[in-house]
């Protein structure tokens, strides 16, 4: 479109490209616009005010093309906002100097704009065609930015560094035009409730969230639930990793796609899984979920010390997890930026149902004060858990305070070197195995006495792990008892003594 319209058909030539005028003629035939759709809707919202309401949700000025238009939607939505009248009587005081309005025709143009409004009904259309278009023109507008950019040879600006940039524009933009933010009616927030609670009763009580495959876990947490930041710390050899990666492997193995209860298509059952392992390489990683699915210790993997039959059974069960949507990146000292970035990549791509960070402090963030730098990478997990609307759970070491008291069961004031994870977190788990610690503290042979008593410790320790919920924002603390099969490192539901009675009893 090389020239802009009026109402009556007589063409009018383009005004200068400047702020004050309507955009030029070189962009006109460049960028995509529809000065018509533009018009019509304006022409609505001045003679019906009652048509804003129905488009504030949708578009703001910065959407219209033409820079009057803008302009005219700024005034008239200044005025409804003081429940003043907005018309083009009304809105003519407030324009009449207005340079571009008066190369449109001035105040006259105004008054076309109402006489050629469309009728209510089809407003919402309207802006959001106005909306796409707009869209349109940022991506155009940022892919000349990144062109840019990547011209410019700066030894300050790195091209990785760029390519995150980039991707994280293309999402925020992605993820625009939420049409249905801001406040909410008591009515709908009550039936997003009940929705909530349904789908926890269809579920078979108890759980609204994703299951980690652990029954008592689960009744604790209630599953794991979109947008929370879950912190599981621990001092080394408890079993972070390997609870971390148990409830990765339930979820993936579990992951089932149809039709979710609001009509969107998705994970009805478990979920896609991304792991950021910054410890252990992705082969490590995989060998532990081989060790659990197999049953073969992860120990003779290593070594490559099986039995025919062990490793017939151990190849079974890598075939049965070749579809499993568990994904892994081994990056060691990853940017949180960067992170971010590969968790929208990931999610777009494959979808992403939950995040596990292998571990926080590994991560790396802008500051170079230690405190300050772990307060921005828990801050910017938490971001990513909101923005992808996904749980995150990220492992986290203790500090050494644990090992100086009489009892090692942690606390929270035992997380390592920022205040900022405790606050940040929706529920904060420990692992605990008194197991491990009653071990290093066996007797001489010579003292019988305390012999047979560290023995019967072992006896009712062995195999058993505590995780214990120290902060949980919508549910209560407390401990939950897994079993814990060391040489499979895998966790397991805890069976109890009334469970373990025969029939009858």
């Amino acid at each position: 479109m090389n020239e802009i319209t009026s109402f009556n058909g007589d063409p009018q030539p383009p005004a200068s490209p400047d702020s004050s005028g309507s955009a030029g003629e070189a962009q006109a035939s460049e960028l995509p616009h529809s000065v018509e759709a533009e018009q019509q809707l304006l022409g609505a919202i001045l003679t019906n005010n009652d048509v804003y309401d129905k488009v504030a949700s949708i578009i703001n000025s910065s959407h219209f093309y033409d820079p009057v238009h803008a302009r005219i939607y700024e005034v008239a939505a200044a005025r409804i906002s003081k429940n003043a009248l907005a018309s083009p009587v009304t809105l003519k005081a407030f324009m009449e100097d207005d340079q571009g309005l008066r190369e449109l025709g001035g105040p006259a143009y105004l008054a076309k704009l109402a006489s050629a409004s469309i009728s209510a009904f089809a407003v919402r259309d309207y802006a959001q065609m106005i909306y796409d278009l707009a869209i349109r023109r940022e991506l155009i507008a940022l892919g000349q930015t990144i062109a840019e950019k990547a011209r410019r040879v700066d030894v300050a600006s790195e091209p990785k560094e760029q390519i995150v940039e980039a991707e994280q524009s293309l999402y925020q933009l992605a993820e625009q035009g939420q049409t249905e933010q801001g406040f909410k009616s008591f009515l709908r927030a009550v039936t997003e409730a009940v929705n909530v609670t349904n789908e926890a009763y269809q579920r078979g009580g108890g759980m609204a969230g994703i299951s980690t495959g652990l029954d008592d876990l689960d009744k604790q947490l209630g599953g794991l639930h979109p947008s929370d930041l879950l912190i599981l710390a621990g001092r080394p050899s408890m079993g972070k990793t390997s609870l971390a990666t148990n409830i990765a492997f339930n979820v993936a193995k579990a992951y089932k796609r149809g039709l979710k209860q609001d009509g969107s298509e998705g994970a009805v059952d478990g979920g896609v899984v991304g792991f950021f392992s910054l410890e252990m390489s992705a082969e490590q990683l995989a060998g532990r979920i081989l060790a659990e699915a197999s049953e073969i210790s992860s120990h003779k993997i290593r070594q490559g010390d099986m039995t025919e039959e062990e490793f017939r059974r151990f190849v079974q069960a890598a075939k049965d997890l070749e579809s499993c949507p568990l994904f892994i990146d081994d990056t060691p000292a990853i940017p949180i930026s960067q992170l971010a970035a590969r968790a929208r990549r990931l999610k777009r791509t494959h979808g992403l149902d939950l995040l596990v960070i292998d571990y926080l402090q590994l991560c790396r963030g802008m500051s170079d004060n230690r405190v300050n730098e772990i307060a921005e990478i828990s801050m910017g997990m938490k971001a990513i858990a909101k923005e992808l609307n996904i749980p995150v759970v990220a492992l986290s070491q203790l500090s050494r305070q644990v090992e100086s008291r009489e009892d090692k069961r942690p606390q929270l004031s035992d997380l390592r070197e920022s205040g900022s994870i405790e606050q940040d977190a929706d529920v904060v788990m420990f692992v605990f195995r008194e197991e491990y610690y009653k071990e290093r503290e066996k007797p001489g042979d010579h003292e019988l006495d305390k012999m047979e008593e560290w023995k019967q410790a072992m006896e009712r320790l062995h195999a058993k792990a505590e995780v214990i919920v120290g902060k949980q924002r919508h549910g209560p603390i407390g401990t939950v008892e897994l079993s814990f099969e060391a040489q499979f490192t895998r966790f397991g539901n805890l069976a109890k003594s009334w469970q373990q009675q025969p029939d009858g009893y």
